[in-house]
């Protein structure tokens, strides 16, 4: 890939995190009712604004307006967006579904997260189904059969994150969404093909009602625990990394690239979970939320 060539400096490593899980008071999950007035709502939008990739008209494509910029990132999203496969096997691994022996309250828990995993599952599958097409359709892959193939190679990687609370998983996925949200924005400000266009349109607005999920997720635990939450927010920030970024090959020189010639930097997505813990730490008699602001604002400084 022309992409991974190139010789930028790979951007610093955050800094590891502080404490342990030992040091963390333990949080209980979520009241299934909390869990459930939010995922309902989450799942009817996502119902009230499918699309498919045939909806895209096919017919306007202009493969000429196409520069090597957006044929890289092109290639770069379907990577991403196409290892949903190992991304919802850890999260079910992580909080299953089944299994009598388990106690009721996490049970109901973990049944209500299932409902929107399923339905963030299929959505992302439509952009990894949406964006192949796109590079078959546009000749930006030569061959539809060794484009997956080339996907499957690297989705068929273990996918791992070293979160186990659902307070991490969400405070990483609530990041994750934000900063690919940010990044499909971006690149749309500067691409010209429409049918490129309308794709990213689409997949920008699915990421911002993912993330709006697992906002009020990550905000039920800060509403409930407060200062509680602290070292588990803590421990996200300090060990984020975008999903691939330690499986996906010239993974660091190919995003770095990206970035710098569209302006972008995942770490404007920590302004989001900082406007969260703001509202708590605003609130008379909080405390225990400035060092996770302070550890954001470093991180956010990074050269």
């Amino acid at each position: 890939m022309a992409t991974e060539t190139g010789t930028a400096p790979a951007p610093p490593e955050p800094a590891p995190p502080e404490g342990s899980a030992e040091s963390r008071a333990p949080l209980q999950p979520l009241d299934p009712s909390v869990i459930r007035a939010a995922v309902g709502p989450a799942v009817l939008r996502g119902a009230r604004h499918s699309w498919q990739p045939e909806d895209l008209d096919w017919d306007r494509l202009e493969p000429d307006r196409l520069t090597a910029l957006d044929r890289s990132a092109v290639r770069f999203i379907t990577f991403v967006e196409d290892h949903i496969p190992g991304y919802l096997d850890w999260l079910l691994t992580r909080f299953p579904a089944t299994g009598a022996e388990r106690d009721i309250v996490a049970f109901r828990a973990h049944r209500e997260y299932f409902r929107f995993f399923v339905t963030w599952a299929q959505e992302e599958e439509r952009h990894a189904s949406a964006l192949t097409r796109y590079q078959v359709a546009s000749g930006i892959a030569a061959d539809e059969d060794d484009l997956l193939t080339e996907l499957a190679r690297e989705c068929a990687k273990p996918f791992e994150l070293p979160y186990d609370h659902p307070l991490q998983a969400f405070t990483y996925t609530l990041i994750q969404e934000k900063a690919t949200q940010l990044f499909y924005q971006r690149f749309l400000a500067t691409v010209r093909e429409p049918v490129l266009r309308d794709l990213l349109r689409l997949m920008a607005r699915d990421e911002a009602r993912h993330f709006a999920l697992y906002s009020q997720l990550v905000t039920g635990y800060i509403a409930r625990d407060g200062a509680g939450t602290a070292p588990y927010l803590k421990d996200v920030v300090a060990t984020f990394r975008m999903p691939l970024a330690t499986t996906l090959t010239g993974y660091r020189r190919w995003s770095y690239r990206l970035a710098n010639t569209l302006d972008y930097d995942h770490r404007e997505a920590y302004a989001a979970l900082a406007r969260l813990i703001g509202d708590f730490v605003d609130r008379p008699g909080a405390a225990g939320g400035d060092d996770v602001l302070e550890l954001i604002d470093a991180l956010g400084r990074l050269p």
